[in-house]
């Protein structure tokens, strides 16, 4: 697992080379803001390759960070983690490792047939009760979480992970209701309590993308003040003074504002419940201010709208960034925003590492500069 030692030792090794708050607090020390994402590529031998080259490039030139999870190209994702950070002249204890779990992976290619594939290994086995299934590819039940979080640790070779993400929960608003999908939160994140007590994880988080981002009328919209409390209810019923919950994942790019911009959370108040204001009107915040204010860490998806923002961005905004290319200046508006810890970036080819590296030696945006971006 990572530690405090272990990153501020990795920050002092690469800190000098990068720009202002290039490292920042997470966990018990520090992670880079730039991070690799392992989502997109082919589920093939020469994606796997190109990815640890990649990676191990990452880890050896300042970036501490990796996101995975198991469904990401059939498994293979999280098997290549691991692979690079056995090759790559890093310890374990610098690196941050984050995977997810949710949906149900293939293993090694996509079958022929996806639905033959679920009943067989997972309905038929007992992983998966049919009634848990959201979409025929999804399921929060604990057993189930719990069961893919030791299948993710043999993936990575990995004894511990930092942060288990649940996984895009949001899906199951497709076959139940909220108050059901926040009592599923409540009872995976009392088995992740059970896990992070034994050491298998450090903290975990929720991954979404449109949950946190819609509004309340939205078909998709979860409450971040109902997720914080379900996770405090689940740190009580595991015996934990604090809960476990460190993070959240959600898009924020350039064209990809609304977890800046969209006042959709209700503000907890000082006894820990949504708050609101003297005339008693909903107190709305936005996902990254509610997240500033009760102190989780935001890890940036699509930084780069997969790959969108390469090669434009409004000129407006380009001109208030640093960097030598598009591509550096939207991930340097992406860990800009208050409340991001870091900008993911997904990177399966080496000759991109430096470039996406390259983007930590300037400075991010003042909240200020940041804030005038959206007058």
């Amino acid at each position: 697992m990572a530690t405090a030692s272990g990153t501020w030792g990795y920050r002092d090794r690469f800190g000098d080379s990068f720009g202002r708050t290039y490292f920042r607090r997470f966990g018990p020390g520090v992670v880079s803001s730039i991070g690799i994402g392992t989502y997109l590529g082919d589920p093939t031998d020469d994606v796997d390759d190109r990815y640890r080259e990649a990676l191990v490039a990452a880890f050896e030139s300042g970036v501490n960070l990796v996101d995975t999870a198991i469904n990401y190209r059939c498994q293979r994702s999280e098997r290549v983690v691991g692979r690079a950070l056995d090759e790559a002249d890093v310890e374990r204890d610098e690196v941050v490792v984050a995977t997810k779990g949710g949906f149900l992976p293939f293993d090694g290619d996509r079958p022929s047939d996806p639905s033959e594939y679920v009943r067989e290994r997972f309905v038929e086995t007992g992983l998966v009760d049919i009634d848990d299934l959201a979409r025929g590819s999804h399921c929060l039940a604990s057993d189930y979480l719990d069961a893919m979080l030791d299948r993710s640790l043999d993936n990575l070779g990995l004894d511990s992970v930092d942060c288990y993400y649940v996984h895009n929960p949001e899906t199951q608003l497709a076959v139940r209701d909220a108050d059901a999908v926040y009592d599923q939160l409540e009872a995976a994140f009392e088995r992740l309590e059970e896990r992070r007590t034994a050491g298998d994880i450090g903290g975990y988080g929720v991954a979404t993308w449109e949950a946190f981002r819609v509004p309340p009328e939205h078909p998709s919209y979860l409450s971040l003040a109902e997720v914080v409390a379900c996770a405090e209810r689940a740190a009580d019923a595991a015996g934990n003074e604090e809960s476990g919950l460190l993070a959240l994942q959600l898009p924020f790019n350039v064209e990809m504002a609304d977890a800046f911009t969209a006042k959709v959370h209700e503000r907890r108040g000082g006894d820990g419940e949504a708050g609101g204001d003297e005339r008693g009107e909903s107190d709305r915040v936005s996902a990254l201010e509610f997240a500033h204010d009760t102190g989780l860490s935001v890890f940036a998806s699509a930084s780069l709208k997969q790959g969108d923002l390469v090669s434009r961005m409004p000129e407006a905004v380009a001109a208030e960034l640093e960097g030598d290319s598009t591509a550096q200046r939207a991930l340097n508006f992406a860990r800009s925003a208050p409340a991001v810890t870091a900008a993911l970036v997904g990177t399966s080819r080496r000759k991109h590492v430096a470039e996406n590296v390259a983007a930590g030696t300037f400075d991010p945006l003042g909240a200020k500069v940041f804030d005038a971006v959206f007058e």
